[in-house]
């Protein structure tokens, strides 16, 4: 990443977030959060994925299940090239690499991250098929059609430009290469007595919502052709915050110190107007 980049306007699909995401603020937040331990959710820090029905599975297993209904759409086979837009410290990337026998890129702000993601990745014996790099989505330091398929497991919302990030994406994919993403997403108006804690999770993780609407015409301007949006809320977010809340007080220490509140995962629990989509789409061929 530039050290001089700098945040762009917002994209209609953003709401109204008091401060644009700032990469370098971003990056920060990572490093401290990469300093939490995150055996418990397997060191992937994203939303789970449920049977409607199952309640009871662990957000570790939840958490791999919701990698797989995305490395599933993205129809890659053993060889191919992926790139994962904010990887986190690489178990998601390890487990596409492991299921496809793809070669998968990582990339994220978090320098912390990276250096995890690297280590993680060699004790693993994965080094030959999964490599870790310090990037900004909105710059992608690769060349045009150089991957089969991109990922992006709840980081774009961090991102100041959603619309430049899906070029980007769109310059590095192969023609016919699919990109497949969560958003977080408004489902409708959020009453008065729970917005609090939404500002308080976007101010926290310094990150907008989208609107899910938006999305196609911004497909359209990127390059890329719709292919699939799906709610998944009943599936992923009252169950993720439940478990998260169980840990919440070690979360807040990442924090901000002087925030008169911070952030708890259990005050977002009945908030049903916070939705998660996923997201298909491809480039043309």
């Amino acid at each position: 990443m530039s050290s001089t980049s700098t945040p762009t306007s917002t994209s209609p699909a953003e709401s109204a977030l008091t401060t644009t995401p700032v990469p370098e603020e971003v990056g920060r937040l990572y490093d401290r959060l990469t300093a939490l331990d995150t055996e418990a959710v397997g060191g992937s820090l994203h939303l789970g994925y449920w049977d409607v029905d199952d309640n009871d599975t662990p957000l570790v297993e939840a958490a791999d299940r919701l990698t797989d209904e995305m490395t599933d759409r993205l129809r890659i086979v053993e060889g191919q090239r992926v790139l994962d837009i904010g990887c986190g410290v690489g178990q998601p990337a390890m487990r596409i690499a492991r299921r496809t026998g793809a070669h998968v890129t990582g990339v994220a702000i978090s320098k912390d991250q990276i250096a995890r993601a690297t280590a993680l990745a060699e004790s693993a014996g994965l080094s030959d098929r999964v490599a870790f790099r310090h990037a900004d989505a909105m710059e992608l330091p690769f060349p045009d059609n150089s991957f089969d398929a991109a990922v992006a497991i709840e980081s774009i919302f961090h991102m100041p430009d959603r619309g430049r990030v899906l070029s980007e994406i769109r310059r590095v994919l192969r023609p016919g290469g699919r990109l497949v993403l969560t958003d977080f997403f408004e489902r409708g108006p959020v009453p008065a007595e729970k917005q609090p804690a939404v500002d308080r999770l976007l101010r926290d993780f310094i990150m907008t919502l989208a609107r899910p609407e938006d999305y196609v015409p911004m497909l359209r301007d990127a390059g890329l052709r719709f292919v699939e949006l799906l709610d998944i809320t009943e599936q992923s977010v009252r169950q993720t915050f439940e478990q998260m809340s169980r840990g919440s007080q070690e979360m807040q220490t990442v924090f901000d110190d002087e925030a008169e509140e911070k952030f708890s995962p259990a005050s977002m629990v009945d908030v049903d107007e916070f939705g998660s989509v996923l997201l298909t789409a491809q480039k043309p061929l």
